[in-house]
């Protein structure tokens, strides 16, 4: 089951019914995005559109537990271990020009900005909850004193604006 972007925008609180439908009015005659119109109408902070997004993006993607993987050395190799920690994500595997990847939905703004302008190729996300990356991220980049308060400063970190 997938939900609207403004849906949830609407059920977080974030906009107004009312301000859904004229965004909504703007869309159907610019054709840009739901979230850019929301930003520039009704100053809507980037932030919350993107967090709404990794919600809506959570509810219809692929699950897997990266810890229950085997992960060939060359995918791991794409980023370091302080990246993996910082971002939030593990590379899975490559499928020709495709790179899978697994993010909790805490981390998928974060994680998808990073890849955007640091990984070459086609990025798929799949989902799994922040305990189960937790685990994937102890499994594939053991990260030496990286105690639980820096692990909880990394996953509980806003996204940037």
């Amino acid at each position: 089951m997938s939900i609207r972007l403004g849906e949830l925008l609407v059920l977080q609180g974030v906009i107004t019914p009312e301000q859904q439908v004229e965004i909504l009015e703007t869309q159907r005659s610019s054709g840009r995005p739901f979230g850019v119109i929301a930003e520039e109408q009704f100053g809507i902070e980037p932030g919350a559109i993107e967090q709404a997004w990794a919600v809506q993006y959570a509810m219809i993607a692929q699950r897997v537990d990266p810890a229950e993987l085997d992960i060939p050395a060359q995918v791991l190799e794409l980023i370091t271990k302080r990246q993996a920690w910082q971002f939030g994500f593990v590379p899975y595997a490559i499928n020709g020009e495709e790179i899978m990847l697994v993010a909790a939905r805490e981390t998928l703004a974060r994680s998808l900005r990073f890849v955007n302008w640091r990984l070459n190729g086609i990025c798929t996300f799949s989902i799994c909850d922040l305990k189960t990356l937790r685990r994937g991220l102890e499994t594939h980049y053991p990260f030496p004193g990286a105690d639980m308060e820096l692990v909880d400063r990394f996953f509980k970190k806003r996204p940037a604006a």
